[in-house]
């Protein structure tokens, strides 16, 4: 039997009308991580990866968003017997003793319905390989999924499968969205902005220089997925105290108002009813609006997935300090300083990340030489 083992890539259901740009994003970050690959194409509704080095190729695909799943797979015709043997072989080979596993079948079958395959496969592996003691499990509890996509000609078992990030794929909004990163709900919504589809001008803003490690280390998880070699960054002191509730709120301010002063027409606001007041989001939105541009709202509709994607951007150990940050009570709009924040923009440090494994030493190292 002709066995091809490929990436899988599982388009979200909002990404299935912008397949060809997540095939260009695909290409995009294939290139720019240094992977071999001879083709990425389309087979009904999942999109293949013939790469040179299918598990460093996948993680890096796995950076991108417009992605529900993806898999490295062995390909066999989309053929009963060819199918069940396939996953009994693999199967067998995945599965460790005593474990509880699950075959699922999707996708489209021809002249048998999915569960035949289902059941048939169950059926051989607990015959051929009882030397294990592996058996069954259900939906809801087994230790190893045995994962197999069905396309008009070709059936796809899978050797791994993994979660995507989600989303649309990126760049898919035209125009350019400032955003700033000056602490960790700033970076989840900067994040979520990008994977809503826009490219972002990122502005990063901190108070102290104890601050710029752990804002270095938030937009390391971010940069890769800008599908960019070369990452421009602007860096803005702003002099307000660390201190308080109300303080946070001039700092946060203040940074909506340096970011109005950018050229960009679209701006990302990183607040949400869940978190600040009404009266702090409307004069957000109107400033907004006040300087003929128009608000981005990333984390509107976002709840208890705030923390999943702090999770992913490797904010697991910050999610109290995300927590306590949550717990804002308070109605005021507090008034800053216009003169400080037109200080803080004339004094920019603007540098340049060739995004690699050491991004965080290089922002710092390039911040000491400004």
């Amino acid at each position: 039997m002709n066995e091809i083992s490929y990436v899988v890539v599982f388009p979200t259901i909002f990404s299935k009308n912008k397949i060809q740009q997540l095939v260009s994003n695909i290409k995009k970050i294939l290139k720019i991580k240094n992977q071999q690959f001879r083709s990425v194409k389309r087979d009904g509704d999942v999109i293949l990866v013939d790469a040179n080095d299918p598990v460093f190729a996948s993680s890096a695909i796995n950076l991108l968003f417009g992605i529900e799943k993806i898999a490295i797979a062995r390909q066999v015709k989309n053929a009963f017997q060819d199918i069940v043997s396939e996953i009994t072989s693999i199967g067998g080979n995945l599965l460790l003793k005593g474990e509880k596993f699950l075959v699922k079948v999707e996708g489209t079958s021809k002249g048998f319905v999915t569960k035949d395959i289902e059941i048939a496969t169950t059926s051989n592996i607990i015959e051929k390989k009882s030397n294990l003691g592996a058996h069954p499990g259900t939906d809801e509890k087994f230790d190893k999924l045995l994962y197999t996509y069905l396309t008009k000609n070709y059936a796809y078992i899978c050797i791994f499968l993994d979660e995507g990030n989600g989303g649309i794929p990126y760049e898919l909004q035209s125009q350019e969205t400032i955003c700033a990163i000056y602490d960790e709900i700033s970076a989840i919504s900067c994040y979520e902005t990008i994977k809503q589809g826009y490219d972002v001008k990122i502005i990063v803003c901190y108070r102290q220089t104890s601050e710029l490690m752990n804002l270095a280390k938030m937009i390391n998880q971010i940069i890769p997925r800008l599908l960019q070699e070369n990452v421009e960054l602007e860096f803005l002191h702003l002099k307000i105290s660390s201190n308080g509730i109300k303080n946070y709120l001039i700092y946060t301010n203040s940074i909506l108002e340096a970011l109005t002063r950018y050229e960009n027409s679209r701006v990302s606001l990183a607040i949400s009813s869940l978190i600040f007041s009404t009266n702090f989001i409307d004069n957000s939105i109107q400033k907004v609006f006040g300087k003929k541009k128009i608000p981005i709202l990333p984390l509107s509709g976002i709840d208890a997935n705030l923390f999943e994607d702090a999770k992913e951007i490797g904010l697991e150990r910050n999610i109290n300090k995300i927590k306590k940050m949550i717990a804002i009570s308070s109605n005021e709009v507090p008034a800053f300083s216009k003169k400080d924040v037109e200080q803080a923009i004339k004094s920019k440090t603007k540098i340049a990340i060739q995004v690699g494994p050491n991004n965080v030493h290089d922002i710092l190292d390039s911040l000491d030489n400004h």
